[in-house]
């Protein structure tokens, strides 16, 4: 497999893998539209193992990268490459903010089938071809209007953080990666130190953002006329993912500097 080859497979997992995380917002908005957030969060599970299953492939085809270019090839011009698939994380949060009304009426569907059924297997056996055509209506196109938005009622330190955590983690692997091809000598310790990034994003997203987003879906939950707000609410935190990967840009190469510095540290 040639490089270019390697790089649309790597960018068509970033896709796959973006666009299933972030419409995990749709999941949360249908199951709070039918007052089963409980069954809603199970789904979640599912858009995870497709998002690690493809991490697993993407992960060594990336690293691929690295090697070639401390190798075969030092010409070859690894950062734009990496740059390229951070793109294609923006293209996936994208597309799953133009689906998101999509999706949010097909898992109301399946969040409702699922209580019926009683499990994921007898859901699944249950579908027919006829209500797989059914699915067609569905279909909606996003109408978004983002000056209206505002914010909604979520403190600013809420959507800067959010823009600051999806940040780090479109970088942490990446410029550990990078951060490998600029000390060749340590390449397996800076290809492993994404944790020094990702802890971080990590530390804010349980500390500040995920409680956070508890409080807006469960305020939803109780009144009827926040959850008319909810549906914008999580389209504008699917807008701060997609400004936060384009943040990656700016901080990919500092950080993968940072990475370096302390990996000749350790």
């Amino acid at each position: 497999m040639t490089m270019v080859n390697s790089l649309i497979v790597v960018c068509l997992l970033t896709m796959i893998i973006n666009t299933a995380e972030t419409l995990s917002y749709s999941v949360r908005y249908a199951g709070v539209k039918l007052n089963k957030i409980a069954i809603a969060l199970s789904l979640t599970g599912i858009i995870v193992l497709v998002s690690r299953t493809a991490n697993m492939i993407q992960g060594p085809l990336t690293a691929k990268f690295v090697d070639y270019s401390n190798g075969a090839d030092t010409s070859f011009p690894l950062g734009n490459y990496l740059r390229i698939i951070m793109l294609a994380s923006s293209l996936g949060t994208l597309i799953a903010i133009a689906l998101f009304p999509t999706f949010v009426g097909l898992f109301s569907r399946v969040i409702s089938k699922l209580e019926v059924e009683g499990s994921l297997p007898k859901l699944l056996s249950s579908v027919t071809v006829e209500q797989l055509k059914n699915t067609r209506k569905y279909i909606k196109r996003p109408g978004i209007k983002l000056p209206s938005f505002r914010y909604l009622g979520i403190p600013k330190r809420f959507i800067i953080l959010n823009i600051f955590v999806t940040g780090f983690y479109t970088v942490g692997v990446i410029s550990s990666l990078y951060a490998g091809h600029l000390s060749p000598h340590l390449l397996a310790t800076a290809s492993n130190s994404s944790g020094l990034i990702n802890g971080l994003a990590t530390i804010l997203l349980t500390v500040f953002i995920d409680p956070q987003l508890g409080i807006i879906t469960h305020k939803a939950t109780e009144h009827a006329e926040y959850r008319d707000q909810l549906g914008k609410i999580y389209v504008m935190l699917m807008f701060t993912r997609f400004l936060g990967t384009m943040l990656g840009q700016l901080v990919f190469i500092p950080a993968a500097y940072f990475i370096s510095w302390m990996v000749q540290l350790i």
